[in-house]
């Protein structure tokens, strides 16, 4: 078994491995992690050049994300998915990174604590079906959108500045904002996903959320990743009719981040960057 850099002609291999877990995944933050931080994403082949697991990370200015650790079931058992993850934490840290985050399922969640990872929260993932009709599906950001706000929040709500995801994550979907609230619905396979989604207040958070299902087609599902210390946030939701899909542990390793959970009402991405 080797281990080298995960390629963009791995991209499709990865995807046939995450639809049999279930896994939401999107090929474009492939390509967002492979032109950002390619150095700390990572392929598992075997002897014949079968693809055996894969791990991706993104560096930001202090921090770093390690997601999309996934190994094939048949090379199961062998040590694989840590050497593959240890790969990734060696290259953050290399990069400087003072604080490393992922998010984690019951079954990782032992190699991450073995590896140095200790929980700060839990993720929820929220789901919904939005029945009202479409009123506008414009795809185009609204002009008012200021990206000095959407990194000014969402280093209050991270502690570091994560430009670069904002900017994608932005410039593939659509932005709705208030002056120091923003969401983003992005395109997500049949679905589409809220988020990043951040708030100053949860009064704006419901409006900027009631906008956003206005936008999107009528039995749309819709995801929303979500921090469930985030209380006004599970309240909004449920009173929305949306459901709690499932859940993982957020965690993280290295200096502890000021983080402010109270801002955050969607992740950027489901799981791969934060």
């Amino acid at each position: 078994m080797r281990i080298e850099p995960f390629r963009t002609i791995d991209i499709p291999a990865f995807l046939e491995l995450a639809a049999a877990e279930n896994w939401v995944s999107e090929p474009w933050e492939f390509e967002f992690l492979l032109s950002s931080f390619a150095k700390g994403c990572f392929a598992a082949r075997s002897a014949s050049g079968e693809s055996a697991g894969f791990v991706t990370s993104i560096q930001h200015e202090q921090s770093g994300w390690i997601g999309n650790l996934i190994v094939a079931e048949k090379f199961r058992g062998r040590g694989l998915g840590e050497n593959l993850f240890r790969g990734a934490m060696r290259s953050l840290w290399l990069a400087g990174v003072r604080t490393i985050w992922l998010t984690a399922s019951t079954e990782g969640k032992s190699l991450y604590n073995k590896c140095g990872f200790g929980s700060i929260d839990t993720i929820n993932r929220w789901t919904g079906t939005v029945r009202q009709r479409c009123i506008w599906n414009n795809p185009q950001t609204i002009s008012n959108f200021s990206h000095d706000l959407a990194t000014g929040l969402d280093c209050q709500a991270w502690g570091d500045r994560r430009d670069s995801l904002l900017a994608v994550t932005a410039g593939r979907g659509i932005v709705i904002c208030d002056d120091d609230s923003f969401a983003v619905i992005q395109p997500c396979g049949d679905s589409k996903q809220i988020g990043p989604f951040l708030a100053q207040d949860n009064s704006v958070a419901e409006q900027l959320l009631s906008e956003a299902q206005r936008t999107v087609g009528s039995k749309t599902k819709v995801y929303i990743d979500a921090p469930a210390s985030n209380h006004a946030a599970l309240r909004l939701f449920m009173r929305k009719g949306m459901q709690i899909a499932g859940s993982s542990e957020l965690m993280y390793a290295g200096a502890r981040p000021d983080y402010r959970s109270e801002f955050i009402y969607g992740l950027a991405t489901m799981g791969s960057c934060g």
